[in-house]
């Protein structure tokens, strides 16, 4: 491994998007924030505490908060908008589709408790179809970040950036591993480790899985090139393109479905410029159950294990 990436203590990156918040909304007054009754959950407590006049409690009223998000940004505000993952894209997507993504109005839209590592809450709430869906709307940018540290500056980059942005994290403590004045480049993919035997390009919670599979090939003297995709849209096409045609072998590791995610839009990439055999690490064509995060990775076979074992199968396809 070019580097040992060491965790400095397992953390949420909802509680990173908090941070990111505060961190906006002490320098833009024009930032604010709006719930759907989970304020604590999607860690905007402190945001509402800090500053109660640019608050505002939507309720159990998901598409309602939309509608009132896109009018704030008509006006000159810069709105977050926040709940569960499953409640503010699959719930409201006509809102979203029709006021943020046509309209072209500067929301962001805050996607909490993600993917199937909500754990015990079950399938109900293990949405694994959101960045398929974010990513299909037009003016849509669709970031998910791999950590803490990396959400805290995630939340910053997409508060500076004009226009619809979706940003997904998620409920469990995971590793937080890069930095905290780390550069964060919305459409720049971040290259962890350098490798010639396989690629594979990982997203959210996964990143770190990956890693630990990059570890794990390289005792087995297979040089595994990691790369951090943060943003699903837009894509860095050219990172994806210059490490598959050197590496010739891919794997795609995302806590999300295969379809409409990231392994078929790195899939997609790839056949339209170089063309490589391409291993999916990702929950295929079926819906979540309730248990502890960990047990769900390795029960869905999304965890470092099956990453390393995604990987030779690649290899052994050149």
């Amino acid at each position: 491994m070019d580097k040992k990436y060491i965790n400095t203590g397992n953390k949420d990156t909802r509680g990173g998007f908090g941070a990111g918040l505060d961190v906006l909304g002490n320098e833009n007054p024009n930032v604010v924030a709006i719930c759907a009754d989970l304020t604590g959950s999607v860690k905007m407590d402190n945001f509402a505490k800090a500053h109660p006049d640019r608050f505002y409690q939507a309720g159990i009223a998901e598409a309602n908060m939309i509608g009132v998000g896109a009018g704030m940004a008509v006006a000159g505000k810069v709105p977050f908008v926040g709940s569960f993952a499953a409640f503010v894209t699959g719930r409201v997507y006509d809102q979203i589709r029709q006021s943020v993504a046509y309209s072209n109005t500067n929301v962001k839209i805050c996607g909490s408790h993600s993917g199937i590592t909500v754990g015990e809450d079950g399938a109900t709430h293990q949405i694994l179809e959101d960045l398929g869906l974010m990513r299909m709307l037009p003016n849509m940018v669709v970031i998910s970040p791999c950590d803490y540290n990396q959400t805290k500056v995630a939340t910053i980059a997409a508060g500076r950036y004009v226009g619809p942005v979706y940003l997904r994290f998620g409920r469990p403590g995971v590793p937080n591993f890069t930095s905290e004045d780390q550069e964060f480049e919305i459409g720049k993919a971040q290259i962890l480790n350098h490798g010639e035997d396989v690629t594979i390009f990982a997203t959210g919670h996964m990143v770190w899985e990956a890693i630990q599979a990059a570890e794990a090939l390289e005792a087995e003297g297979i040089k595994a090139e990691v790369i951090n995709i943060h943003t699903i849209k837009p894509l860095d096409t050219k990172a994806v393109i210059e490490s598959a045609a050197k590496t010739k072998a891919v794997v795609v590791a995302e806590e999300h479905f295969i379809a409409g995610g990231l392994s078929e839009l790195i899939a997609g990439t790839l056949a339209a410029n170089t063309p490589a055999p391409v291993e999916y690490v990702a929950v295929n064509d079926t819906f979540g159950q309730s248990g502890k995060p960990a047990e769900l990775l390795k029960a869905y076979g999304i965890d470092a294990e099956s990453i390393v074992a995604a990987a030779k199968r690649a290899i052994a396809r050149k």
